[in-house]
Formats: C-alpha cells, sequence, structure tokens
C-alpha cells in the first residue's frame, strides 16, 4: 500500500483542489484529510454515511477550586504564560493555559488540579470507502499530535487497497511533519509567485530532511510564465519530478465554490490535473515495477 501525502508549501496554492481530483481520478476508497485547522475536503467528497465521531484531549488545562484556594498569590506569579486572573476570585484563563502543572505543583492547599480538556473531534466515515478527518478546537495548540491521530485512525480500519491519498496541511509546521511520518511520496503543489516559490522551497527542505520522495506540480502557471520557468529550473536542477502544470482556469472556481472536484467536468484545468495524476503515480509506483 503506497501512501502518498499532497502538500503546499503555503495556503491557497489548489492543494485540496489538486487531492480533490486525484482522489476522483484514483477512485480511493481510502484517504484523509489532515489540515486539521481548517479541514475542507469533505466539501466536495461528499460521504452518504453517518460519521463516527470521538473527543480528541489534547493538553490538559489548570482548574481551581474556590473553596480550597487561599489566594495566596504563588500560583499566578509563577504562571510563566499568564493564564491565572486574580478579578475577584483566582481563575484560569482557558485559551492562555498550556498545562505544564507548575500551578498545581506549587499550590500549598492543593487548590489547583490538572483537568482533561477536550481539543478538538475526530472524525471517521466509514462505508465502501474510509475518509479519516479531524476538527481542531480554536485556540488548541496540539494540531500536530491530532493529525497523528487522524493518520492512526485512517489505520484502525482493515481496507485493501494499493493507495492512500492524504490531504496535507499548508507551511512547514508541526501538523505537516505529522504528516509526512510514513509516507512513501509527497507532490508538492506550487504557484508561481515569489511567494510561492520561497514556501516551495522550504517544504521540499523538510520533505527531503525526512528521506520522502518529491515530485512538483505547478497551479496557475499561466498567471506569471517567469516564475514558473524558475520552478521547472529549481526542480532540474536538484534532480526533482516535475507531475505537470495546471491553468488557472475560472470553470474550475465555479466546480470548487459548487462542490465538485474539477475533473466532474471538462475543463482545462481538469485536463491538466488528469495528465499529473498519471505523472504522479508513475514516479509513486515506480520503484516496484522495477
Amino acid at each position: 500500500m503506497k501512501q502518498l501525502l499532497i502538500l503546499s508549501g503555503k495556503g491557497g496554492t489548489g492543494k485540496t483542489t489538486v487531492a480533490s481530483a486525484f482522489i476522483k481520478l484514483a477512485q480511493a476508497r481510502v484517504y484523509a484529510d489532515c489540515d486539521v485547522d481548517a479541514p475542507n475536503l469533505h466539501l466536495v467528497m461528499h460521504q452518504h454515511s453517518v460519521p463516527r465521531r470521538t473527543d480528541y484531549y489534547g493538553m490538559p488545562k489548570a482548574e481551581i477550586d474556590s473553596e480550597l484556594c487561599i489566594e495566596c498569590d504563588l500560583c499566578r506569579q509563577n504562571c510563566c504564560f499568564g493564564a491565572i486572573k486574580a478579578d475577584g476570585e483566582y481563575r484560569i484563563d482557558y485559551y492562555a493555559c498550556e498545562g505544564c502543572g507548575v500551578c498545581q505543583a506549587i499550590c500549598p492547599v492543593g487548590a489547583v488540579s490538572l483537568k482533561p480538556a477536550v481539543a478538538g473531534e475526530l472524525i471517521l466515515y466509514h462505508n465502501d470507502t474510509v475518509f479519516s478527518t479531524a476538527q481542531l478546537n480554536m485556540g488548541s495548540g496540539t494540531s500536530g499530535m491530532l493529525v497523528t491521530e487522524v493518520k492512526k485512525q485512517l489505520r484502525s480500519v482493515i481496507i485493501d487497497t494499493d493507495l492512500v491519498i492524504i490531504d496535507g496541511s499548508p507551511g512547514i509546521g508541526c501538523p505537516v511533519i505529522a504528516s509526512l511520518s510514513g509516507v512513501d511520496m509527497v507532490l508538492i503543489v506550487a504557484e508561481p509567485s515569489v511567494m510561492g516559490i520561497s514556501d516551495m522551497e522550504r517544504i521540499i527542505k523538510t520533505a527531503v530532511m525526512f528521506q520522502v520522495r518529491v515530485a512538483v506540480c505547478i497551479n496557475k502557471y499561466d498567471t506569471n510564465p517567469g516564475n514558473t520557468e524558475r520552478i521547472e529550473t529549481f526542480c532540474r536542477q536538484r534532480q526533482l519530478p516535475l507531475a505537470g502544470r495546471i491553468p488557472f482556469d475560472t470553470t474550475a472556481v465555479a466546480a470548487i465554490n459548487n462542490g465538485r472536484t474539477i475533473v466532474d467536468l471538462d475543463c482545462a484545468a481538469g485536463r491538466a490535473v488528469t495528465n499529473v495524476f498519471f505523472r504522479t503515480m508513475t514516479t509513486l509506483f515506480a520503484r516496484e515495477r522495477d
């Protein structure tokens, strides 16, 4: 079973648009959305089953028992995150608390305790296909850990398949690093802008550090031919497979806005992403054939 991860160095490059098209073209039976901060793959990959929803617990949060508290102020003085407020009575700012436990350790009367806190929700659709995703709660900082749980949830269902497609997060932070773990190949969706090129180089460097094979495709390539050539030159110099170009296409924009993938209708972007798909599959499965 091969795992293909689709990433972008920044948001808005068309990563999920490409991922949803790949899922349709591959008729993938197993896929995931690991962009837990802002998941949106479900908007185009319509599911007909009732999902299994599970609370995800991240770092614990402190609680102060006002009846036990003697207002000694030690907890507030020693909180590095400014999470303890003393306005009438001592209380915890839920979003500022990092669950480090210093306040619990230093309280002389045991008025502070750490309680499990729901940091998000795991969502699993399972019928003829398996779709694993999650939503991180606002203010939670455990996105990388939640991505790991999304992938564990995906593996919890036994299904016979040769290909798993994962829609990752933009950037190079914790959720991307968690997404990279265990995959066979990364397809990076780049855009021909100065920022897009810089972020593409950063995400390639990150993927190479994890010794994961990398291929690149250029979305909206015709919006800046000069920068498109820069990306292609960069790939040639580093011997990175270039999976192809996808043009800017207003028809494709309309398709996504209507909850469809760009291969659900005949358009220039859809035809281009189909070519990118077959080139990517050739690269992904090349070693097996060898």
